[in-house]
C-alpha cells in the first residue's frame, strides 16, 4: 500500500523516515512507496528527493494515487483537505494534535479514518505510537494501521477520549528528555568535563536506562543505583526539594490546557 502524506512537516518527516528505512529493510507490512505535498514550502520534493518518494501537485492527486493518506497539516487546515479528498474514498490515517474522531468524522464524511499521535522517535523506528479507531471501522484496515504503526516502534491502541492525555506525555516527552539531557550536560561542563564528551555520556546514560526500564520497574531501577546516605541519594533529595515532580505534573497539564483551550 503506498502512503500519502497531506502534509510534510516535521512528524511527517519523521514518520516517513521511519517507514523508508522499512521499505529499505524490506519488511512485511512496509508501505509501497511514498509521496507527499505541501502548501508551497518545498519540503514535499525536499522529502521525495531524499527518501526515494514521489512529490504531488496536490491532496487530491495524492488521495488519488495512494492507499493511506496520512493527514499531517495543522488542525486548522483540517477543513480545506478535507474538502480535496473527501470523494477520492481514501482511507486517512490523522495525526492533527487534539482532534478527535469526531471531528475528523465531521470533516471527512464517510471516509475510514484512524486517529494516532507518534513521537518523534520513529524516525529511528524507536518511538511510540498512539491511536484511537472509531466502532465498526474495516478489520482489515485495523490491521493494516497496526502494522506500518508497529514498523515506527511500539504501537498502543487507546481510546479516543484518552488521545490528548497520550499527547502531553509521549508527544511531549521527547522534548522533556531532551531539557533534562541539555541541563545535566550543562551541569557536568560547569565542572569541568568536556562538552561533547558529557553529552554522549548523559545521552547514551539516557539511552540505556530506557532500555533498562523496559523490563524493570522504576523503583527498581532508582534503588539499585541509590546508597543510602550516598551521592545519588543526596542528588534525588535535591531533586526532590526542587520540586520536579510538580514541575512534570504542571507541563502535562499545560500541555493539555493548551490542546482543550
Amino acid at each position: 500500500m503506498k502512503v500519502g502524506f497531506a502534509g510534510s512537516g516535521n512528524m511527517a518527516a519523521a514518520m516517513a523516515r521511519g517507514w523508508a528505512a522499512a521499505i529499505g529493510d524490506s519488511l512485511d507490512g512496509a508501505p509501497g512507496g511514498l509521496a507527499f505535498t505541501d502548501y508551497g514550502s518545498g519540503r514535499a520534493e525536499r522529502l521525495a528527493a531524499e527518501l526515494g518518494g514521489e512529490a504531488l501537485k496536490g491532496n487530491r492527486e495524492l488521495a488519488e494515487a495512494c492507499g493511506l493518506v496520512v493527514l499531517a497539516v495543522k488542525p486548522a487546515g483540517l477543513d480545506a483537505v478535507a474538502a480535496e479528498i473527501r470523494d477520492a474514498g481514501t482511507p486517512v490515517l490523522s495525526i492533527l494534535g487534539a482532534t478527535s474522531l469526531e471531528r475528523l468524522g465531521e470533516a471527512l464524511g464517510e471516509l475510514p479514518v484512524v486517529r494516532a499521535m507518534p513521537n518523534i522517535p520513529v524516525e529511528l523506528r524507536t518511538g511510540v505510537c498512539c491511536w484511537a479507531t472509531p466502532e465498526g471501522l474495516d478489520p482489515g484496515l485495523r490491521e493494516a494501521v497496526a502494522e506500518l504503526l508497529g514498523l515506527l516502534g511500539t504501537e498502543i491502541e487507546l481510546p479516543d477520549r484518552l488521545m490528548d492525555a497520550a499527547t502531553a506525555v509521549m508527544g511531549c516527552a521527547p522534548a522533556y528528555v531532551s531539557l533534562f539531557v541539555e541541563a545535566l550536560t550543562d551541569a557536568g561542563v560547569k565542572e569541568g568535563l568536556p562538552t561533547e564528551q558529557v553529552h554522549l555520556m548523559v545521552a547514551e546514560t539516557v539511552a540505556g536506562t530506557a532500555e533498562l526500564l523496559a523490563e524493570r520497574d522504576t523503583l527498581e531501577v532508582r534503588r539499585a543505583v541509590t546508597s543510602p546516605g550516598g551521592t545519588t541519594a543526596a542528588g534525588l533529595a535535591a531533586l526532590e526539594s526542587s520540586g520536579v515532580r510538580t514541575a512534570i505534573a504542571e507541563a502535562v497539564e499545560a500541555s493539555l490546557e493548551k490542546m482543550r483551550g
